[in-house]
């Protein structure tokens, strides 16, 4: 893996306005799902980013793809920053940016078959005769995992898995550079997941793909991830290679997110101490003064609920924002 930055992200916001009323609607309010976020994704690897739901996830992968348009920030893309150009401009880099989507039955139309899903963005973005996008879909097919000949069939005819493994394949149609894998296991029965992890993981390591790869699911993150950013009501709390968040979380918030996670020794899931939150996730259209976790926070002070944390290094590679935690 080198240490090219493939996308950076600067303070990055999506709020979506709320309005009261039929006839005149106006403007109460926004629900902040990302609020100043920054990070970068190196080439080659595997971002992860976790946090229980509603933190904003699933929204910063979409506004990384530019599905949904930034309210403020920058967002520079192998240095095109895509907050910045136009539609026409931003089609020509969708080749190189991609997603696999969370529900593999919703993200398929039922109405093709898999063969045309698959061929869709060679039929929009190149000039491939028909003959050589049916070699392609055939290849691709094959590539992650199935039949060739299955190109003719239709959706409702593959299970949880092959279906996902379509949208694997319709993703990789274009010879992307990063794929945003937006929960691309929580639909999946468990017996399944492991092997579309597999996949991804085999696919990296073949093309060089880069990977933002959005879960619940903390085990296979830690599986296949190269660093781990936990997001909270919309902000980040932490960002840290694999290892160390997982063996010295030093945010309150990862400590108790990894505690939840079980542990399949019986002794030691015994011996092990939980971090149990208290109270409920906050509105995020009405997000607390100063440090947004600080009403659940164990080690909260009075400073907490008075200045929001900067987002800092607290040593090499470890970023965190917490007043507590040096």
């Amino acid at each position: 893996m080198s240490s090219e930055v493939l996308v950076r992200v600067e303070n990055v916001k999506k709020y979506f306005p709320i309005y009261k009323g039929l006839a005149v609607k106006s403007l109460v309010g926004q629900v902040k799902a990302v609020d100043g976020v920054s990070f970068d994704v190196i080439r080659g690897e595997t971002l992860g980013l976790v946090g229980e739901s509603g933190c904003g996830k699933t929204t910063i992968g979409r506004v990384l793809l530019q599905l949904y348009p930034a309210t403020d920030g920058k967002i520079i893309f192998d240095g095109f920053d895509l907050t910045k150009m136009k539609e026409h401009e931003l089609r020509k880099l969708r080749t190189r940016m991609q997603m696999i989507f969370q529900d593999p039955y919703a993200s398929l139309n039922p109405r093709m078959k898999i063969g045309k899903i698959i061929a869709e963005p060679l039929l929009i973005h190149t000039k491939l005769s028909r003959s050589e996008r049916l070699g392609r879909v055939r290849e691709l097919l094959e590539i992650v995992g199935l039949n060739p000949r299955f190109d003719d069939r239709f959706p409702y005819e593959f299970s949880g898995g092959q279906r996902q493994r379509v949208g694997v394949a319709r993703a990789l149609a274009l010879n992307p550079d990063l794929i945003v894998c937006d929960e691309p296991i929580s639909a999946l029965d468990v017996s399944v997941q492991a092997q579309v992890v597999n996949l991804l993981f085999d696919l990296q390591e073949r093309f060089g793909l880069t990977y933002v790869f959005i879960a619940h699911d903390l085990s296979m993150v830690q599986h296949i991830c190269h660093r781990v950013a936990v997001m909270y009501l919309g902000k980040l709390m932490e960002l840290a290679p694999r290892a160390e968040l997982f063996n010295q979380p030093l945010h309150p918030y990862s400590k108790a997110l990894l505690s939840a996670v079980p542990i399949p020794d019986p002794i030691l899931e015994r011996k092990r101490k939980r971090t149990i939150l208290e109270g409920d996730l906050p509105s995020p259209s009405d997000p607390p003064r100063g440090c947004p976790f600080n009403s659940r926070c164990p080690i909260a002070v009075e400073r907490c609920f008075k200045e929001e944390p900067p987002f800092r290094e607290s040593h090499p590679g470890h970023f965190i924002a917490c007043w507590e935690v040096n």
